[in-house]
This record gives C-alpha cells, sequence and structure tokens, in this order.
C-alpha cells in the first residue's frame, strides 16, 4: 500500500470552486492511474475524474466542462480543480491510485465537500 492523503475539503456556495489535492507518499509514479471519486449520501462512490501517466483525462459527464484534473510528478500530488459547484456535487471526495503493471491500488481517507447556500 502507497498511503495517499486528500486535503483541500470544506463548505462553498453554489457556483464557488474548491481545488482538491491528494498527496502521495512516496512517489506519484508508482501510479500508472490517477482517479477521484465521490461518494454522496446514501450513495455508492462513483467515478469523476481520471488522469494516467502521459496525461490523456477522461470525467464524468455530470462534471465535463466544471472540473479539471491534474497532476504535478515533481510534488506526487495530483490535483481536482472544480467550478461553478453544485449542491449535487456534495460529497466525500476520494483519490484513487492503481497501476496496470505492478497491480497497486491504493485509496485516501476522504475529503468532505459541501455545496449549500
Amino acid at each position: 500500500q502507497v498511503p495517499l492523503v486528500e486535503s483541500g475539503g470544506g463548505l462553498v456556495q453554489p457556483g464557488g470552486s474548491l481545488r482538491l489535492s491528494c498527496v502521495v507518499s512516496g512517489s506519484i509514479s508508482a501510479f500508472t492511474d490517477m482517479a477521484w471519486y465521490r461518494q454522496a449520501p446514501e450513495k455508492e462512490r462513483a467515478f469523476i475524474a481520471l488522469i494516467v501517466g502521459g496525461g490523456t483525462t477522461n470525467y464524468a459527464d455530470s462534471v465535463k466542462g466544471r472540473f479539471t484534473i491534474s497532476r504535478d510528478n515533481a510534488k506526487n500530488t495530483v490535483y481536482l480543480q472544480m467550478n461553478n459547484l453544485k449542491p449535487e456535487d456534495t460529497g466525500v471526495y476520494y483519490c484513487h491510485g492503481a497501476s496496470y503493471i505492478s497491480g497497486l491500488n491504493s485509496w485516501g481517507q476522504g475529503t468532505q465537500v459541501t455545496v449549500s447556500s
């Protein structure tokens, strides 16, 4: 296991922005894929965004055009920039790292995001 630590969550009004960070304890190169997931109240954890080593990204339809995933290999960190937040974006956001080469698979502890007026 390679620990992942998320931060940056909080309470924000609709239309506001937040940036989540996920720091990899060790080298981010241990993972080929880094992703963010969200678990809304009383719902299952759902995919939000993915970035692979080459920089290719993929997003859930519900966040396209509003969220941006990026990675800074020098800082061993993955970010999720969230703009124009909506109440339905509320939930616990989890960072996930996976390697299709080594089979490594790690989850962070989650960070709470609440969008409310």
